[in-house]
């Protein structure tokens, strides 16, 4: 089963000034959204086995989205994340399954790594909810300066038997970080911790 998409949307936010104080280089978030319609919306389905590859095609799909609205080679993208808003009619389970079995295969292909848990949320709403998508560096949990989070909202999305879902990706940190932790240049990826 293929994701039945009613609408895609793409967001670039780039912070050039924090505090009064410049951010040199601007830092950089990018979020692809889909709205797709919900198969299971309204009933319990045990086997929810076509979301799980609906999850997976939209994982590709989203991050090479994401990465080409920075205008950047997925390789240099350094932190992502995932979420997810399902309608009324549908069930947390139904955004589980579309979140966490297959899509983060694909994104870390797109990223050409990531060896850190790919950070994700998860609700029930309706039209025009805020989606709130938590960020962490894609290879090191540790670096604190990425542990961020981008939030997004489409006026009309998700309808009852809809899901929203979403992939952010960034080209750095928060702006302006300065509460110690791993840094960047100090990333090894091979654990997805350090």
């Amino acid at each position: 089963m293929s994701a039945v998409i009613r609408k895609i949307v793409t967001v670039v936010e780039e912070t050039q000034m924090e505090m009064g104080r410049q951010v040199s280089p601007p830092t950089r978030r990018a979020a692809a959204i889909a709205v797709i319609e919900n198969p299971f919306a309204g009933k319990y389905v045990e086997d929810l086995s076509p979301l799980i590859a609906i999850g997976e095609e939209l994982g590709e799909l989203l991050s090479k989205r994401a990465v080409a609205a920075l205008g950047i080679e997925g390789a240099k993208a350094q932190s992502y994340g995932k979420a997810a808003a399902v309608g009324e009619n549908g069930e947390l389970e139904h955004a589980a399954a579309i979140l966490h079995p297959k899509m983060g295969a694909p994104v870390r292909k797109v990223l050409g790594k990531g060896a850190a848990l790919i950070p994700s949320s998860k609700k029930r709403s309706g039209p025009g909810t805020t989606l709130d998508i938590p960020l962490g560096h894609k290879d090191a949990a540790f670096v604190r300066s990425h542990f961020d989070g981008m939030e997004v909202q489409i006026n009309d999305a998700p309808r009852a038997n809809e899901i929203m879902v979403a992939v952010a990706v960034t080209d750095s940190g928060r702006p302006l970080p300065r509460v110690g932790g791993l840094t960047v240049a100090e990333v090894k990826g091979e654990d997805g911790l350090r």
